[in-house]
């Protein structure tokens, strides 16, 4: 196994940050962070806010985020049950880089699709 360089530990395979670089790097992860920047949320409320995620992926995803002490989950006694998520300060200071990088996304989607028709074009007049 190579020695990391310059405290590069994330490049080595065993290394617990690349573990959770992988489980953050989530499209799910990183909606849901962005929507609960605004402050706590019902579950119902972040599954109609965040379009296309499964009533299963949404609760995976709410678990780890639980379990890595990036949100919490609240249970309030009511008919029905009111379950609410509200990140922690550890999931704030996530959600401060989440928050950058779903706007660099949509500020330059255009500049994206574009160079994506471009190359896709381009490898099709070849011979």
């Amino acid at each position: 196994m190579a020695e990391p360089r310059d405290g590069q530990v994330a490049f080595l395979a065993g290394c617990p940050s690349r573990q959770l670089l992988d489980r953050i790097s989530d499209k799910w992860v990183v909606l849901v962070l962005c929507a609960l920047g605004g402050g706590p949320m019902r579950y119902s409320e972040l599954a109609r806010m965040l379009a296309g995620v499964s009533q299963k992926m949404l609760t995976q995803t709410l678990r780890s985020l639980e379990r890595d002490g990036l949100l919490t989950r609240t249970v309030t006694p009511t008919v029905p049950v009111t379950v609410s998520y509200e990140l922690t300060d550890l999931g704030r200071s996530l959600h401060e880089l989440t928050r950058g990088l779903r706007s660099w996304a949509q500020e330059h989607m255009d500049e994206v699709l574009a160079n994506v028709e471009r190359y896709d074009t381009a490898k099709t007049e070849l011979p």
